[in-house]
């Protein structure tokens, strides 16, 4: 029987494994259109307003999906500085994105988002004692290469004299705190769900949003805003927000914090792909090369035992 039951048990794991990578993979593609989307809106909205609006908005539906149609129990949570930190990282991820979409292209912000899983392995080893293989090690260092071939528009001259754009460089902040955010998930977790966590995790990321953004928020025009606004800020709350915050957390549980986070080697692909449909022009061969050699990283790591 304890065979039997030890089989069994295996098998959910591995399922709860599969599961997981495929939640990020929809993570990856949902990320990926936050980068494409949102650079549409840059030219009506800045960035603060925007994005406290999408997080008041994620808040508000995770909240009514986890204790409406979910029916988990709302209690306010012990010990909500864990959320207070967590939020506060999040909101400078977010914020620092669309500050440099408009400074940057789609492709270019994207892939300094590859540079986030490298990171992780070292905050997560740090933060929760995570460590990661060799093998895990240079697979990360080889998409980090090709992630840095996109970020120098796979132009060697530009590599050689170190020119990265500001915008790289004030997303490239915002993505420092991703990487300490993400081993934050599990070492704060108190043995909530991944709903009730994502909830007091976006409420807490819109507080601090609008907490710091409050004079811009008044100021902005919200009623002569195009519907192309309004529809982005819906998809945003619902795909890269409110569905990502639970991805990332069903998955954080269940896999190492460096494999979770290095789906985001799929995103300067997904983006390429995007703008391409878009009608944004495609990225050339060199720096398609680029994203595939960091989509190759991923495939290495998804294969190597956690």
């Amino acid at each position: 029987m304890k065979v039997a039951n030890a089989g069994i048990e295996t098998s959910s794991a591995k399922r709860q494994r599969v599961l997981s990578h495929l939640a990020m993979l929809l993570f990856a593609a949902l990320i990926a259109g936050s980068f494409t989307f949102g650079a549409l809106t840059v030219p009506y909205i800045h960035a603060v307003p925007l994005n406290a609006l999408r997080f008041v908005l994620a808040a508000l539906l995770m909240g009514a999906f986890a204790f409406g149609m979910a029916r988990q129990k709302f209690v306010f949570p012990p010990a909500p500085w864990r959320f207070g930190i967590n939020g506060f990282l999040t909101a400078v991820y977010f914020v620092t994105m669309f500050i440099a979409l408009t400074m940057t292209q789609p492709v270019a912000t994207s892939a300094v988002y590859t540079l986030v899983p490298l990171m992780t392995a070292v905050t997560a080893y740090f933060i929760v004692g995570q460590r990661s293989g060799l093998a895990v090690l240079v697979s990360l260092l080889l998409a980090g290469l090709g992630a840095i071939w996109v970020i120098f528009r796979g132009d060697v001259d530009a590599l050689l004299r170190f020119d990265i754009g500001q915008g790289e460089i004030i997303y490239f902040v915002g993505c420092v705190a991703y990487a300490i955010y993400t081993p934050l998930l599990r070492r704060f977790n108190r043995g909530e769900s991944a709903l009730v966590l994502s909830f007091w995790t976006m409420v807490a990321t819109a507080a601090w949003i609008v907490l710091y953004g409050l004079p811009e928020i008044l100021t902005t025009d919200w009623m002569h805003l195009p519907a192309l606004v309004w529809w982005v800020v819906l998809y945003l709350a619902i795909g890269p927000t409110a569905v990502c915050f639970f991805l990332i957390q069903y998955a954080s549980a269940r896999l190492p914090a460096a494999k979770v986070i290095a789906y985001g080697y799929l995103v300067p692909a997904f983006v390429i792909v995007f703008e391409g449909l878009a009608g944004h022009g495609w990225a050339s061969l060199s720096i398609a090369a680029g994203a595939a050699i960091t989509v190759l990283g991923l495939v290495v790591l998804a294969v190597l035992r956690d």
